[in-house]
């Protein structure tokens, strides 16, 4: 059987989700292969702005508009690290191409870039990931944990995080109101 690949694909939490930090979460799916799947959340914006980011690791913020972008919580894994997902991909120190257009960057400098106003336009910084060990995914997708839909960079991009899972919801054509709680198998 193939290794089924959520790589660039949203994972929509099912109503019925127990797990506090996942219900009601969107996700990205940055990379799944045989090893596991790795995630950001791009729903849940944090009390942090970039322009308090920027301050707490003393770099500059040349532009303005920047300053009250929200920083996210991305999932609970590495809490406290930085992960830039962007678009284009760029040439960074640490990038995770994703799909040759969206990259995940650890790395410092894109921050730097971003800071004196050479960034890529498309932006969305997190701190924390979501991860899944080898066949975890796999396992919540088949107890109806998440639905899952290809990505879309206006989602991610050009909509605000409280718009970001209804949008997805909508490429199913599916209300999120009116998924049920329980689930079944046929």
């Amino acid at each position: 059987m193939a290794q089924l690949n959520f790589s660039h694909h949203f994972l929509i939490a099912m109503p019925a989700m127990a797990d506090s930090i996942f219900a009601k979460s969107l996700t990205y799916i940055c990379e799944h292969n045989e090893q596991g799947a790795l995630g950001i959340i791009i729903n849940r914006p944090i009390s942090l702005t970039l322009g308090d980011l920027f301050a707490q690791i003393q770099a500059p913020l040349s532009k303005p508009e920047l300053k009250n972008v929200p920083v996210y919580f991305g999932g609970p894994v590495q809490t406290d690290r930085g992960f830039v997902l962007h678009e284009p991909m760029g040439q960074w120190q640490s990038t995770l191409p994703i799909n040759g257009q969206v990259g995940l960057t650890t790395s410092k400098d894109i921050l730097q870039a971003v800071g004196l106003g050479n960034g890529p336009p498309n932006l969305l910084v997190t701190l924390g990931y979501s991860g899944w060990t080898q066949g975890q995914l796999e396992h919540e997708l088949s107890q109806n944990a998440w639905l899952s839909v290809p990505a879309s960079a206006h989602i991610l991009f050009d909509l605000p995080p409280e718009e970001r899972l209804p949008a997805a919801m909508a490429i199913l054509g599916i209300d999120y109101a009116s998924l049920s709680e329980d689930a079944g198998h046929a």
